[in-house]
């Protein structure tokens, strides 16, 4: 009799642990409308496939331990997956997204539901596109917020995701396809982008610059990556040193640097403090070739 009273106490506790996380834990759903739309860059108008008419896309946010759900609609003429870049997908191998590795694409007019739970994981992934180069339009970030509510460092004023990225003046599914007959790379792009703005050097962009806005004396998480194709990139803000503080979601021991470089595909997490003299200040991303 004792022993069952043990056993029952046990899986009573068991169950009351399971609930606890589960309860935890939340589903975060999305929706991607995958589309061509016409923007203007570097004095020229050009079609883009992008999500929800926007370069980069959606920022996704979710708590270490949430399922997330993405409804895919394909309104595109081109065939399209979604790759999580990063996510260990635990149980979940068919929802990472490599055609034809682990699904076959999302042909134009139809749709595709990815569903995983984010397990092990905080910081700062991303998520692009899968096929072709539509990676190059296709992207954003995918955030992922502590369980517990606490960073292992000093919670910084805000957080900002920085995209670096890359603009051809040219249908990307052209440039693959010509490529792929001259048995070349690509071409290299027109310019470098942040947040899918090229910077203030290249033409017709002065204006439209991707620009941060700080209060002097605080410290702010910039959550990089580089989303371009091919190139490692460099960044830094002139006369400012950064706290890295994680690496491709998995935080690491903390290291001031004044320039971070990033690997196509890589993430870095890392602190800024405003302490410098108020004013304009240029972002800069040259690359490695």
């Amino acid at each position: 009799m004792a022993r069952r009273r043990v056993a029952f106490l046990l899986a009573s506790a068991f169950a009351l642990v399971v609930m606890s996380s589960t309860a935890s834990a939340a589903v975060v759903e999305h929706t991607f409308n995958v589309e061509n739309v016409t923007v203007r860059k570097l004095c020229q108008q050009h079609v883009i496939t992008a999500v929800n008419g926007a370069l980069p896309g959606p920022t996704i946010r979710v708590t270490e331990g949430d399922t997330l759900v993405v409804h895919v609609f394909n309104m595109s003429p081109y065939n399209v997956t979604i790759h999580w870049h990063g996510v260990f997908q635990l149980l979940s191998g068919w929802a990472d997204g490599p055609s034809y590795i682990t699904q076959c694409p999302i042909r134009p007019g139809h749709n595709y539901i990815y569903k995983f739970t984010i397990t092990k994981q905080e910081g700062t992934l991303w998520w692009h596109a899968h096929f072709s180069l539509l990676r190059a339009t296709i992207y954003g970030a995918l955030i992922i917020r502590p369980k517990s509510g606490h960073y292992p460092f000093h919670t910084p004023h805000e957080q900002f995701p920085i995209i670096l990225g890359e603009w051809w003046n040219a249908n990307v599914i052209n440039i693959q396809n010509q490529a792929q007959e001259l048995g070349t790379g690509p071409n290299n792009s027109n310019a470098y982008t942040i947040n899918g703005r090229p910077g203030d050097l290249y033409p017709c962009s002065k204006k439209h610059s991707y620009k941060l806005k700080v209060v002097h004396g605080k410290t702010y998480m910039l959550r990089m990556i580089n989303a371009a194709l091919n190139n490692q990139l460099f960044f830094k803000i002139a006369n400012h040193r950064f706290t890295v503080v994680a690496v491709d979601a998995s935080y690491t021991d903390p290291y001031v640097t004044d320039v971070v470089v990033l690997a196509p595909g890589q993430t870095v997490d890392m602190l800024l403090i405003t302490d410098q003299t108020p004013g304009g200040l240029l972002h800069g991303s040259p690359p490695v070739r």
